[in-house]
């Protein structure tokens, strides 16, 4: 069993560094929070555009919400001009942000074809200049995520560490594909320990991280400091705490019981209307449904039924119809 030692980001201690990844559409502050209830070492926000946080559009103002009890948060920032970065950076740490963390991963076309995410990883000038600037903006401590490199005839992630490193970042996180992979293959977890012994800062290891085996692996390939978990928390909350209980005691703590599992959907789907407001939560609520239900008898009827649904009230009805026969059952 591996024992994970704290990790110091600037001032932040992180006790267990079990660290909840950035997901756009996914970690939003609702899911957050109940991750956070279950106990997590870390939660960092969905990126959030620069340029957008400047001028606090209602998407970039909502995504850079955070609750008391995610403290102490990280807020990702995702652009490719060093003085955007700068300010909007400025305009979270005034917000109550403890870190900022810079996103040089995202591998989504969208962002890489506005030159930033994963992109930046083509061009190590800019993402120094990028760093640098965000350093220098603010007295919080700035992290680095990461992937191994754009692709597999250019995996710079031990370069573009060291240069974070020297520059001021306090932490790196990498994930380990190529942005060519996208999330294809599997995470080259070996890989990560060059970016381990090239810096003296934490480095934390992601992807494909869906259980205490794979942190367990992760960590011994790696040689890293932590774990950064993404989609292995879809409709699994509770993991991060499993982990960590696993990191500190050696014993497996279990699945919540049935009826625990729906009291905590039911609390996130209303979260989630109070979030987004009705219209809007319904839909996005509806991913987060299909990962709770997964693999429970009937659930493929339960999503199609629910995804048609538009009347919050009917489908929180149908989540209760869903988990009574099974609640009943488990107590049986």
């Amino acid at each position: 069993m591996t024992r994970l030692a704290p990790i110091q980001i600037g001032p932040v201690t992180i006790s267990s560094p079990v660290i909840l990844a950035p997901m756009t559409g996914v970690t939003d502050r609702p899911f957050r929070r109940l991750v956070r209830r279950y106990g997590s070492g870390l939660n960092v926000t969905e990126m959030v555009a620069s340029q957008a946080m400047i001028r606090e559009t209602r998407q970039a103002v909502q995504k850079s919400l955070w609750d008391p009890i995610e403290d102490p948060v990280s807020m990702q920032l995702v652009g490719r001009e060093p003085d955007v970065m700068a300010e909007a950076a400025r305009l979270n740490e005034e917000r109550g942000a403890a870190i900022i963390d810079i996103n040089m991963g995202c591998p989504v076309r969208k962002v890489v074809n506005g030159d930033a995410g994963s992109a930046l990883m083509r061009e190590p000038k800019l993402a120094a200049a990028l760093i640098d600037a965000t350093v220098k903006a603010v007295d919080v401590p700035v992290t680095v995520k990461m992937r191994t490199g754009w692709d597999d005839h250019s995996r710079n992630a031990p370069e573009l560490a060291r240069i974070a490193q020297d520059l001021g970042a306090r932490m790196v996180t990498v994930h380990g594909r190529t942005r060519c992979q996208m999330y294809k293959g599997h995470a080259d977890w070996s890989f990560v320990a060059s970016v381990k012994e090239a810096v003296d800062i934490p480095v934390i290891v992601n992807g494909d991280i869906c259980s205490i085996e794979d942190a367990e692996e992760a960590l011994r390939q790696s040689g890293a400091d932590g774990v950064m978990v993404g989609r292995g928390a879809y409709g699994k909350p509770w993991l991060l705490s499993q982990m960590m209980h696993w990191f500190a005691t050696g014993e497996r703590r279990p699945d919540p019981g049935l009826d625990e599992q729906y009291q905590a959907i039911d609390a996130h789907y209303c979260e989630m209307l109070d979030h987004y407001g009705e219209d809007v939560g319904v839909k996005f609520a509806r991913k987060h449904l299909g990962w709770y239900t997964k693999g429970l008898h009937g659930s493929a009827e339960f999503r199609n039924k629910a995804n048609q649904e538009g009347d919050p009230a009917v489908v929180r009805q149908m989540l209760a119809d869903f988990y009574g026969p099974w609640m009943t059952r488990e107590a049986a």
